[in-house]
């Protein structure tokens, strides 16, 4: 590994302004320091191979070679990885991979009948293989430019890269960001409600205690996504954040939510479930935190999705290993407060991270349980295919490092679209209007950024779907 300390800047997003425009360019962003639970970014461009999935088929391409294949997508992700190399570092990622598995990548671990229609048409995982990145502490407050060594364009621009991070320069000219048309979403109330009822009698007939429910908004957009995430990021700062520039999309998360991080053996997930709006008023906003907090509804909801979680970690960790060390922790983000739920384990002998990440995927607090019911249902329910949406946004280091999130809380740019989703978990105590309201709660930041950045004089943004 090589390593450079190059000076500190408290904004990653004005480092990153220098690349944001390049092939594969990433950060993974901990969110502004006012609102910081995050200690890393990590900025990063350039991959020398990319994996990008379609349906059965897989393309590599590394350098002047593209090769497709119809193997598992996890496996062929370690082949490209090679050997895990320990290195001796408290910095989380110096080099390896970094990129998207989408929800819909679970159909290649599990089989069920397909029914939602894929009018998005995004790779199912697009995951790009980096040999140098920029690493910020925000902590410590400093920052290192690192290099696995293991692509040989590095060292010919490694002083070009050094120059580049040592800096802030005037950003680029960058079309502005706007929006001028109404947000629609892909139901109607009536449609949610109907949706809503049968998930009760799916409920009631024993085919499942919870399903994660969904609608997804979307709207035409113009300008640049990058200045729409410097806007979010804001709005809603959020500790698994990241903008993803891909030939293909471009995804703007704002993310509360860790799915699996695996740190020299130790894994983590904390799951999120229970939500209510924050309030202006100090006093009423404490009342909403507290109710969340005794609500029985959405303790009994934490306790289900433990319980799914620490069988999924326990495919992959030693005996007697998984455990509960916080139930039920209230933490309070720009728009929302959460319950979240700790869940621990360690790796057992033989196993890594993509063991790890293929038996767990996708995050059991995001579909429901059972999961692979509630995942057939959410097919039968829920019109479009989810894409990126309750997929994952990871990096797997060379040195068998990995944390990931879940893609909550993100918009996906294409095309002159932009399309995101919000929902809740559906369960025997939910109600109809509570669960419909919620998904607008959750959605507060990204109507909040289109209303920003409306052109026209209509008060559109404000309750769509109804």
């Amino acid at each position: 590994m090589i390593k450079k300390e190059l000076p500190y800047f408290k904004e990653s997003a004005d480092l990153f302004e220098s690349i944001a425009d390049r092939p594969w360019a990433v950060m993974l962003d901990s969110g502004p320091k006012q609102n910081r639970r995050g200690r890393y970014d990590i900025l990063t461009a350039d991959p020398f191979i990319t994996l990008v999935t379609h349906g059965d088929e897989t393309e590599i391409c590394s350098g002047e070679s593209r090769v497709s294949t119809t193997d598992d997508p996890f496996y062929l992700l370690r082949n490209e990885l090679g050997l895990v190399e320990d290195e001796d570092t408290e910095l989380p990622f110096t080099g390896g991979a970094i990129g998207y598995f989408g929800y819909d990548l679970g159909r290649r671990i599990e089989d069920f009948s397909t029914i939602a229609v894929d009018d998005e048409a995004l790779p199912e995982m697009a995951i790009g293989i980096y040999d140098w990145a920029l690493v910020v502490d925000h902590e410590s407050g400093r920052s290192w430019l690192v290099s696995a060594g293991r692509d040989p364009g590095t060292q010919a621009h490694w002083s070009e890269l050094i120059q580049l991070f040592s800096q802030t320069k005037k950003p680029p000219s960058r079309k502005k960001f706007s929006v001028t048309q109404q947000v629609e979403s892909s139901l109607t109330y009536a449609q949610y409600a109907s949706a809503f009822q049968r998930i009760h009698d799916y409920i009631g007939n024993g085919d499942c205690y919870q399903v994660n429910f969904a609608q997804r908004f979307h709207i035409p957009c113009k300008g640049d996504p990058w200045l729409a995430y410097r806007q979010l990021r804001v709005i809603n700062p959020a500790p698994f954040s990241a903008y993803l520039n891909l030939p293909f999309v471009q995804v703007l998360s704002a993310s509360p939510e860790r799915f699996l991080a695996v740190n020299s053996g130790r894994v983590v997930t904390q799951p999120i479930k229970g939500t209510r709006p924050r309030s202006a008023e100090p006093g009423a906003d404490w009342m909403l935190g507290q109710s969340l907090l005794n609500s029985d509804k959405d303790r009994a909801e934490n306790v289900m999705i433990v319980d799914l979680l620490r069988n999924d970690l326990s495919k992959n960790c030693a005996l007697h290993s998984v455990k509960v060390p916080e139930l039920y922790a209230l933490e309070s983000f720009a728009t929302v407060h959460h319950l979240v739920t700790t869940v621990t384990g360690r790796l057992k002998a033989g196993r890594d991270n993509l063991d790890l990440l293929r038996d767990c995927f996708p995050g059991g607090s995001i579909t429901g349980a059972p999961k692979i019911r509630a995942m057939e249902i959410i097919e039968e329910l829920e019109p479009q295919r989810r894409g990126l949406y309750c997929g994952s946004i990871a990096y797997l280091g060379f040195d068998g490092q990995m944390d990931s999130n879940i893609v909550i809380r993100t918009m996906t740019h294409k095309a002159g679209q932009m399309r995101f989703w919000a929902g809740g978990g559906i369960t025997t105590g939910s109600t109809l209007d509570g669960e419909y309201q919620e998904s607008f709660d959750k959605a507060a930041a990204m109507l909040e950024l289109l209303n920003k950045n409306e052109t026209t004089a209509s008060d559109t943004f404000k309750k769509v779907g109804g």
